[in-house]
């Protein structure tokens, strides 16, 4: 018999919120710029459920600088962030393998 995790549900969004912040929330995915939507965007869910997945994404690209592994984990990093900014311009909000348990945590 298999252990399964409990799968924390994707979280919901008002079509409003995502509509009028989808711009300023893809900035959580460039870099150290999510501290954007985080703080100019606290009443937007949208904005502030992105900007804890770009926390997470930007440890991620810091861990870079570790030698032998950094370039192409700063490549994969760089794809998923792209496809993040993608999800994000649509619209959609995509729970990032990973991060996004890992943003969980975040309670801004």
């Amino acid at each position: 018999m298999e252990d399964h995790k409990p799968v924390t549900p994707a979280p919901t969004f008002d079509a409003k919120d995502i509509e009028e912040n989808k711009v300023l929330a893809c900035l959580s995915y460039v870099g150290i710029l999510f501290l954007i939507p985080m703080l100019a965007k606290k009443d937007s869910k949208y904005c502030q459920e992105n900007a804890k997945q770009g926390v997470v994404m930007f440890i991620a690209a810091l861990l870079g600088a570790i030698p032998f592994i950094g370039w192409i984990w700063v490549l994969v990093v760089l794809v998923v962030d792209i496809m993040a900014i993608v999800h994000t311009l649509q619209g959609k909000f995509w729970r990032i393998p990973g991060a996004y348990d890992l943003s969980r945590k975040f309670k801004f």
